[in-house]
């Protein structure tokens, strides 16, 4: 899926027009980023508004985030009740930040190949099982907007990529 791309809104930074710089990054570029992060951070909210940011391990497939997390975390909870979240990519150098809308997933066979697509990615030595039921949960985050920037070209490629 190609979203349509734009500089953020990012007053006081300097941030220049989307011809400037080295331009508008192409979606490809976050895509990358989000195949080769290892760890994401996970934002929800809690009852009151506060908010709850926690590592996960996760993949980029099928154009979205998946990742796993116990059933009874904070997390799930607060994913439960709302499914906006945020979640970003492990580099503070080149990070990608997706604003996206989470759903449980039960679908056996999917998680069967999310299992084995984690297997691969971390190495594990004997197939893991990340989303046993009951105890775990398989979270997909869908992405509405995602913002991506280089840092060594900080005012130049601040790029937000809208898929509605």
């Amino acid at each position: 899926m190609e979203p349509r791309s734009s500089r953020p809104h990012m007053p006081g930074y300097g941030i220049v027009g989307p011809e400037e710089g080295g331009g508008l990054l192409p979606w490809s570029w976050a895509v990358e980023r989000l195949d080769r992060s290892h760890d994401y951070w996970l934002a929800t909210t809690w009852t009151n508004g506060r908010p709850h940011v926690m590592p996960v391990w996760g993949a980029w497939h099928d154009d979205a985030i998946w990742f796993s997390c116990g059933r009874a975390s904070r997390k799930a909870s607060n994913l439960l009740r709302d499914p906006r979240c945020v979640v970003t990519t492990d580099d503070a150098d080149e990070p990608v930040v997706v604003d996206g809308t989470s759903m449980l997933v039960d679908d056996r066979s999917m998680i069967e190949r999310l299992t084995a697509i984690w297997n691969t990615k971390y190495e594990t030595e004997t197939p893991v099982d990340f989303f046993a039921a009951p105890e775990n949960a398989c979270f997909r985050v869908t992405p509405v907007r995602v913002i991506g920037l280089a840092e060594s070209d900080f005012t130049g490629s601040p790029t937000r990529w809208d898929f509605a």
